[in-house]
């Protein structure tokens, strides 16, 4: 393992973070403080509690994992996505430098930013509203697990796109509808039966709901399913990037 190289693309990557400060880091911390402000301080004092709940503190763990899933793919999908725009993808192709060598950089980077802004996230909820974690651990693993995850979906969708109109087509017409139709705002108990089931084949359930379990100990689906769906997709996002280096799709063209 080339650990060399990849602690370069990760830097290098992580860099550019730095230099970007405000578009990488405050701008999503802040777009979430104005959710806190207007859902949990304005609204939520005259919503009724969801589960024994107080409104404010119920939202924390979806705006938290919804900021995680846009963060993670944007910042991953960016940074494969740029090289190849500009041509230098073909210098690191070129190098002495493995597949995994070189996902394990840019993805452990994009990561590396998620699980940043959510952290201030958490820390910047705590002004607004009043929360508490029964499973710390286990919110740590979620979220590792997830911002990994969908880093890596991010890359795909990097590789993917040839264009900066494709790179936003995903987390925009996809991943932002499924977020807030995944119960980031509320229980899908609270919805009739018929939407519940619907609700069910949505991914992002799965991912909201183990989460807000590691906050407040009650979920909507069962942990234990919660985490095989997220493992999952991590599975299957580990093969399509496998696929990618293997076949060279729009990497060597």
């Amino acid at each position: 393992m080339n650990f060399y190289a990849i602690r370069a693309i990760y830097k290098f990557e992580m860099a550019r973070t730095w230099r970007t400060l405000m578009q990488s880091i405050a701008s999503p911390v802040l777009s979430t403080s104005l959710y806190f402000i207007v859902f949990g301080s304005a609204i939520g004092s005259r919503m009724v509690a969801i589960d024994g709940i107080e409104y404010g503190a119920f939202i924390i763990p979806g705006l938290v994992m919804f900021t995680l899933l846009t963060q993670s793919i944007s910042n991953a999908s960016f940074g494969i996505y740029f090289p190849r725009f500009s041509g230098t993808i073909y210098e690191v192709l070129s190098a002495p430098v493995s597949f995994v060598e070189i996902v394990m950089g840019y993805v452990g980077a994009a990561a590396t930013k998620s699980l940043i802004v959510g952290a201030l996230i958490l820390v910047t909820a705590r002004f607004f509203v009043d929360y508490h974690i029964d499973h710390p651990v286990w919110m740590v693993g979620f979220l590792i697990l997830t911002s990994i995850t969908f880093s890596l979906f991010g890359f795909i969708i990097g590789v993917w796109a040839d264009s900066f109109e494709k790179l936003q087509l995903i987390p925009l017409m996809v991943i932002t509808p499924l977020a807030f139709l995944g119960g980031s705002f509320y229980s899908i108990s609270m919805l009739p039966p018929i939407w519940q089931t619907i609700t069910l084949f949505n991914p992002v359930v799965y991912l909201i709901s183990g989460f807000r379990w590691s906050f407040y100990g009650v979920a909507d689906v069962n942990v234990v399913v919660s985490l095989g769906m997220t493992a999952l997709f991590l599975l299957l996002c580990l093969g399509a990037v496998w696929w990618i280096f293997k076949t060279g799709y729009r990497l060597k063209t």
